[in-house]
């Protein structure tokens, strides 16, 4: 295993202080400079198709991240082509010396994060804020209808506001949000239709994975899950948790026990495996015979399940998904994914691994209804070209 991998372990330490006042590496003058604040991982894989087309279209990208994760995932996929920096708390203090030393031209920010200091000192620095891939969950819109009043000034101030779907589109609006339109979520189009992914050979070998038995790749777990996925899993039958968070990884293999984690290889003879590592989920999907979609069997709120079937991964998902409602409905209707009970797991599982016919007709649904839905992220891009300022 390469000396590159790095362990998380619980809770990050919070070192950064001086990113989280604003301090950092001051860039150079650029006519056309913008900065894509994204909060944390979800957020930074939401950009991956984003960035280059914005590349291709004369800007100079900045991305900046809120958590500690999202920042190490940014590094990963951007820090060889964009600025990577954290994005400093919301004091006017922090903001102002932030923008003096990135000084971008215009400002995105993904699925709606407002924060009122950034969006009031871009607005009088003439430096348009715009919205992209924007969602405003039922939680999220009941919290912020109880500080309307309060919002309503910062929400005036967007110069646009890109959402998903209606949905959010009308609770954007209940908010006073103006200049706002539907463009579809970005999602789609970054789960990238391949039969391969780089590194996933050596990546079971490292981890003692067997070619020869099933393997069941459970991503973005909750330690809830991995209880329930310990009890479904048939005899003989691999299985490799990726905890949604650091905290997590103990967790996970105090209930898989005796298991193989990524950071600690073993020559010992195990069927289960931990991924105690951020960024290498596609990998472990790659060697997959079948995925099950964390945050969506513990009350959450689920878990992306389009990489996976976009792999051909035969997919299963929880009842628990209103971050992903509307994309979980149209996979599961148009039959290129199954939705199922805790009590229904263990069987589903069961169902899929004596079914190989199935497995491909499901991966196969799934890959086409993912084809039909790409195509938002350009219209995101038309719509940060048309608010850039000449």
């Amino acid at each position: 295993m390469g000396a590159t991998i790095s362990r998380l372990r619980g809770h990050p330490r919070r070192n950064d202080i001086r990113g989280r006042f604003g301090y950092g590496e001051s860039l150079t003058q650029h006519s056309k400079r913008i900065l894509l604040h994204a909060v944390s991982v979800g957020e930074v894989n939401a950009l991956r198709s984003l960035a280059p087309l914005l590349v291709d279209r004369g800007y100079d990208v900045v991305i900046c991240v809120t958590t500690d994760t999202g920042l190490a995932r940014a590094q990963a996929l951007f820090g060889d082509n964009y600025a990577v920096t954290r994005f400093p708390l919301d004091f006017s203090f922090s903001i102002r010396r932030f923008l003096a030393r990135i000084k971008p031209t215009i400002v995105a920010l993904v699925e709606l994060e407002v924060w009122p200091n950034l969006i009031g000192m871009c607005t009088s620095r003439g430096i348009p804020v715009v919205v992209i891939n924007g969602r405003l969950s039922e939680r999220s819109f009941n919290r912020y209808k109880l500080v309307r009043p309060l919002l309503r000034r910062t929400f005036a101030r967007l110069a646009a506001i890109g959402m998903q779907n209606e949905t959010y589109l009308k609770r954007v609006r209940e908010l006073d949000g103006n200049n706002v339109s539907v463009h579809g979520t970005m999602k789609w189009d970054n789960a990238v239709i391949t039969d391969t992914v780089e590194g996933a050979e050596a990546f079971a070998s490292e981890l003692g994975i067997d070619p020869e038995k099933p393997l069941v790749v459970a991503g973005s777990t909750t330690p809830e899950e991995h209880k329930l996925l310990m009890r479904a899993i048939p005899e003989d039958v691999q299985l490799l948790c990726a905890p949604r968070r650091p905290e997590w990884f103990d967790d996970a293999a105090r209930t898989l026990d005796p298991c193989t984690r990524r950071t600690e290889p073993t020559s010992n003879k195990t069927t289960n495996f931990v991924l105690d590592t951020i960024g290498e989920l596609d990998m472990a999907y790659a060697i997959a015979d079948i995925v099950v979609i964390g945050r969506s069997f513990s009350p959450n709120h689920g878990s992306d399940p389009a990489q996976s079937i976009a792999l051909g991964k035969p997919t299963i998902i929880g009842p628990n998904v209103s971050d992903f409602k509307e994309m979980v409905a149209t996979l599961v209707d148009g039959g290129g994914m199954i939705q199922c009970t805790k009590d229904e797991l263990q069987q589903e599982l069961k169902h899929l691994l004596d079914n190989p016919k199935e497995c491909e007709r499901l991966a196969s649904s799934g890959r086409k209804i993912i084809e039909s839905q790409q195509g938002a992220t350009q219209k995101y891009v038309d719509l940060l070209v048309e608010s850039t300022p000449s």
